[in-house]
């Protein structure tokens, strides 16, 4: 892998983790839309925008052939799941909750280890087993407290846990997989969005900031998917997984510096435990290349 394509890696990942770190300031914009609106303009406009990119990318044939049999009902069940992690994820931005829900995607990457042990009888290392040891005692102190609404973290680390663990068995791409999803996802998204205009309900028509808004839904969605799809295949897997931090740490200081949400102890306590437990991951992660390197470098010798 040469240097260069590294870096476009490096870019790529960093701007895929980027914007979904700053997508709260966008979503902040759309509080006055119920959140199951603005997650139907969310799948409608994103498969428009996918759309155009399969066309230009000419992969129409290549996804169709791939929808079908039990690649197609993977992608329905992921497309359940992407669905209640996008709509728990509004909810919780419109209601004031962006701790819990940078809470959640720091514990994502314990979760996918822990999902790895139970379902693909994957082994882990001691440090990486202490790690979620660690960050689940952080979940519990917070559900113990009652303080926070530890159901949101939960959720959103399950779901999206869950989601990748189903695309990492499913043999079709990362653009071809998430059209598909969307495609499932349209025809409800589609009957929400007709419900809402009968009972005079719908945000869209009523200002065109709002309705801009909700088109730019389309490419906020699929853009940074994109950009991690990139990034997936020009970095090291490690590398990628210490970059996906840079997300919810964006979101926590957005809550605690822009929004105003309170910092309680409960919170620098289960944030304490969470980022120790990250520590631990990714030091372990460091710790395994820099041994394949050290490898690496006898064979040659």
């Amino acid at each position: 892998m040469t240097d260069h394509t590294t870096r476009n890696g490096f870019l790529l990942g960093v701007g895929a983790y980027a914007a979904w770190g700053l997508l709260p300031l966008y979503l902040k914009l759309l509080a006055h839309v119920p959140a199951a609106q603005v997650l139907s303009h969310r799948i409608l406009w994103s498969l428009l925008f996918l759309g155009l990119v399969v066309l230009v990318l000419r992969q129409g044939r290549e996804i169709a052939a791939a929808a079908r049999g039990r690649t197609l009902a993977m992608l329905c069940a992921s497309a359940a799941l992407i669905a209640v992690n996008w709509y728990v994820y509004i909810w919780a931005i419109e209601h004031a909750h962006v701790l819990e829900a940078s809470l959640g995607y720091f514990i994502n990457p314990l979760v996918n280890v822990a999902l790895g042990v139970a379902v693909l009888g994957e082994r882990v290392s001691r440090v990486q087993k202490l790690a979620v040891a660690v960050a689940a005692a952080g979940v519990l102190a917070m559900a113990a407290s009652g303080g926070g609404a530890i159901w949101i973290s939960l959720v959103l680390a399950l779901s999206f846990g869950t989601y990748g663990l189903i695309r990492k068995t499913v043999a079709v791409g990362a653009l071809g997989g998430l059209t598909i999803e969307t495609l499932v996802l349209a025809p409800f998204a589609l009957a929400m969005l007709l419900y809402a205009g009968q009972a005079g309900t719908a945000a869209w028509g009523r200002d065109g900031g709002t309705d801009w808004l909700l088109v730019l839904a389309g490419g906020v969605t699929a853009a940074p998917l994109l950009m991690f799809a990139g990034a997936a295949r020009r970095l090291r897997y490690t590398t990628l997984g210490l970059l996906q931090y840079l997300a919810p740490t964006l979101q926590f200081a957005e809550a605690v510096l822009l929004f105003g949400e309170r910092l309680r102890p409960v919170h620098l306590v289960t944030f304490g435990l969470i980022w120790t437990g990250c520590a631990l991951y990714a030091w372990d992660g460091w710790r395994g290349v820099r041994r394949s390197r050290a490898g690496d470098g006898e064979a040659a010798a």
